[in-house]
């Protein structure tokens, strides 16, 4: 019969990561840092730099930036984009 304590955090299922942490991803144009962002968290509206249409509040989609900033630029934060997920599958 359960005593209504919680199991070791050691004995449970491992789960998977949140999509807050970026992943490194290398493409033909050099190496970007990725985030997912959940429809629950997606605020505000966005224009999709692969096709160029917009990304409506509400809807899951992708953070990406260099990983390394540009010549002139301060931070490669300053350069992210919001992408559909099929269209950086696609770029």
């Amino acid at each position: 019969m359960p005593n209504g304590r919680r199991r070791s955090k050691h004995t449970r299922e491992h789960r998977p990561l949140s999509g807050h942490h970026p992943v490194a991803e290398t493409r033909a144009d050099g190496q970007w840092l990725v985030r997912g962002v959940p429809a629950e968290r997606a605020l505000k509206a966005y224009t999709c730099p692969g096709c160029g249409g917009t990304i409506p509040p509400g809807t899951a989609h992708l953070v990406v930036w260099p990983s390394i900033p540009s010549i002139g630029s301060t931070s490669a934060i300053e350069e992210r984009r919001h992408w559909h997920r099929h269209c950086w599958a696609r770029h």
